[in-house]
């Protein structure tokens, strides 16, 4: 795949100005979101993926090569739906490190005993060198400041030939699928959350979710941003159009 500066990541899409005014503003305002929206945070991504999310997760994790005994970093931890997929797959919770900057988020977190939690931020892991063998990032890419320095980073705290796994929807190739898509994750499940959550602003996560998806990078861009960050072995897998899969792993020498 060849290497085009043009296609390198930053901001991971324009800012989305009907709910902040710039891009400096983006960060406390999506810090507010999902402190307001953790504690119904689980329960409306049950409902979304009708119950199927933890099943996807680990199939997903097992593809991209974790095993048991692997040391993990999972960013963009959230309330641990990821992790603990992570920690069932490797065989003990101690190998298992979660890393998110929002407090609400670490607040709800349900992961098993002896998984560590940290408050922080991706493009500054506080984290050694070569510190981990897998690092994993579950629909967080949209959320992040700048891509090309996130990656970059998730690239230090890895081991030579350690393997870096991100989850994240995108917008279905055809029409109609990204219509049914839109239908769904920006009506029906705001909808559901209005009736379902105990805070407010749930349903404006949903809302915003969508349009986080809609605006996005496209994967090719995503994948040459990976490159320009020292991964190797860069490609996607997509799961029902939709669900996207980028592994890579960190070269050896």
């Amino acid at each position: 795949m060849p290497d085009r500066a043009e296609d390198i990541v930053h901001a991971p899409h324009p800012p989305l100005t009907d709910y902040y005014q710039s891009e400096a503003q983006r960060r406390d305002w999506v810090g507010h979101l999902f402190d307001g929206s953790a504690a119904d945070y689980d329960r409306i991504e049950s409902i979304v993926g009708f119950g199927s999310g933890s099943r996807y997760r680990a199939a997903a994790l097992l593809r991209a090569g974790l095993k048991s005994g692997m040391k993990v970093l999972d960013v963009g931890v959230g309330t641990g739906l990821v992790s603990r997929q992570v920690a069932r797959i490797v065989g003990a919770p101690e190998l298992v490190t979660g890393i998110d900057p929002s407090p609400g988020m670490l607040h709800n977190a349900k992961v098993p005993a002896g998984l560590r939690l940290v408050r922080g931020s991706v493009e500054h892991l506080p984290f050694a060198d070569a510190s981990f063998d897998f690092v994993t990032m579950g629909y967080a890419l949209r959320h992040i400041a700048d891509l090309s320095v996130a990656f970059a980073e998730c690239a230090r705290v890895l081991r030579p030939g350690g393997r870096y796994c991100i989850l994240e929807i995108t917008t279905p190739a055809g029409k109609f699928h990204a219509t049914l898509l839109k239908v769904y994750l920006n009506g029906v499940v705001p909808w559901l959350a209005r009736w379902t959550s105990r805070n407010a602003e749930t349903p404006l996560l949903w809302n915003y979710y969508w349009d986080t998806i809609a605006a996005c990078a496209p994967p090719s861009q995503v994948m040459h941003t990976l490159e320009d960050a020292g991964f190797g072995n860069v490609h996607r897998h997509v799961e029902l159009g939709m669900f996207s899969e980028y592994r890579s792993d960190k070269p050896v020498g």
